[in-house]
């Protein structure tokens, strides 16, 4: 589209008649015909966030390689390329785009052919201005639902972490204080984000809170766990695979980084990272391109990214672990989670929060959280952090009372000692006794308990189990 179109073009206007995704969506315009593209402008302009126009195959081309497109309206008769074979070359090197046919034949046989080469839906010619905003609605809903379907079954997939606090960051202590006062700053940034801290500190939620205080709020949040996902797929997870491009790779996939297009990324235990794909990330990070697996183009994207560890990256750097490079990319703005210990009050406000968090959600009565008990959840260490503090809370719920050690008054070193080792007890039998029902399945029983498989690991080995 020109630039002085492009001026003349207001912002576009929410539309609800056609759903609530249009004012966001980009679309390619693919007509050799002036009238008809100008026609289809008109009509979309207003409503689009972009438009583009192109006049053959050679030029539709040029414009998908150099920017995303949610949705591609497509003519089958140009000059030089006709239209549903520019499409079945370009998805066979990787183009994900949803496309509407325009097409004045209705028969069987022009139906199967397009539907092979790719096309989503079909617009019949002549059509009318509602026609057309209707089936781009339909592309755009079927885009968000299966990308938001792919990244539930990918969390799904995976050991579940934690959505603990989902919605924001609870305490009163002046070190998450501090914490919500950066991310406040920071959300409505573009600038990348390195959150770091020990496990269980938080720092899923607060990559929620950035994305939910950022201008991407309303597009996808997607959670990659980088320890959780086998080393022989992570390539195809991040980056989508074309069909064939490896042996069970029965059909071509969008990647997670392409389902995040617009809104952010938040990878998980970065430093778990593969060294070859984090070159491949630092090429994603510096071009804002991804190559799908099995694939010859990059494909345009944009996306916030947010990382987070709970290891030494800088240490890893001089151990050859983790790219120096890569490092110095995403130590941009650095962000650290507290332990829990170290937020002095804030454990008796979540511990207040989970209590009726799982009240409501068992269906069971709360487990009341008296004097004692208060001084003892003040006085643990909480080694494993807000994670801990969520589980034990549970346990309280199902069981009916706190355990005995944690309820009852510890007045002196002696004592508190032994409340801790009485904690720790539970701990393992708890852990212990699940590993018994599940047949010794660590990865069910980290999928169970809420923890990740590498904990459950080194529990077992301090144990000598």
């Amino acid at each position: 589209m020109s630039q002085d179109r492009a001026q003349d073009i207001a912002e576009p206007i929410s539309d609800p008649e056609f759903g609530p995704w249009l004012a966001q969506a980009s679309i390619l315009v693919v007509d050799d015909e002036p009238g008809i593209r100008n026609f289809l402008v008109k009509i979309l302009a207003p409503r689009c966030k972009v438009i583009e126009e192109a006049q053959d195959a050679k030029e539709a081309s040029r414009k998908v390689d150099s920017q995303h497109f949610d949705v591609v309206i497509l003519d089958n008769i140009m000059p030089e390329q006709n239209g549903l074979d520019w499409l079945a070359q370009q998805r066979a090197i990787g183009f994900f785009a949803d496309v509407i046919l325009m097409t004045a034949y209705a028969d069987l046989d022009a139906a199967i052919e397009a539907l092979r080469a790719g096309v989503v839906d079909f617009i019949l010619k002549p059509f009318r201005s509602n026609q057309l905003l209707n089936a781009v609605a339909r592309c755009l809903d079927r885009i968000r639902l299966q990308r938001e379907n792919d990244v539930l079954r990918h969390e799904l997939r995976s050991p579940p972490h934690e959505i603990l606090l989902r919605d924001r960051l609870l305490g009163s202590s002046k070190a998450i204080e501090h914490v919500r006062e950066t991310i406040a700053r920071v959300a409505p940034l573009p600038t990348s984000v390195l959150l770091t801290g020990m496990s269980g500190t938080g720092k899923e939620v607060a990559a929620r809170s950035l994305h939910s205080l950022s201008d991407r709020s309303d597009k996808l949040f997607v959670p990659i766990n980088c320890g959780a996902i086998p080393a022989d797929m992570i390539e195809s997870e991040l980056f989508g695979h074309l069909k064939g491009a490896f042996t069970s790779a029965g059909r071509a996939r969008e990647g997670l980084f392409m389902h995040a297009h617009g809104g952010t990324v938040f990878l998980d235990e970065i430093g778990e990272l593969p060294l070859v794909l984090q070159t491949k990330l630092l090429r994603v990070l510096e071009d804002r391109r991804v190559r799908p697996v099995g694939s010859e183009r990059e494909v345009p994207f944009d996306a916030r990214f947010i990382f987070a560890t709970n290891a030494n990256l800088a240490k890893r750097v001089d151990a050859g672990s983790f790219r120096a490079d890569l490092f110095f990319r995403i130590n941009v703005i650095q962000v650290h989670l507290p332990r829990l210990k170290d937020r002095g009050h804030d454990v008796l406000e979540l511990a207040e929060y989970f209590m009726r968090s799982f009240v409501s959600q068992l269906g069971m009565p709360a487990v009341p959280i008296d004097a004692g008990a208060r001084a003892a959840l003040l006085r643990y260490d909480w080694p494993g952090n807000i994670r801990e503090l969520r589980n034990l809370i549970e346990r309280a719920v199902i069981l009916g009372a706190f355990p005995h050690d944690i309820a009852g008054h510890v007045d002196d070193e002696e004592d508190r000692g032994r409340a801790n080792e009485s904690l720790a007890s539970v701990e393992r039998r708890h852990i212990l006794s699940v590993l018994d029902e599940v047949g010794g399945d660590r990865e069910e029983a980290a999928r169970r308990l809420g923890i990740s498989r590498k904990t459950i690991d080194r529990k077992c080995a301090s144990w000598n189990v």
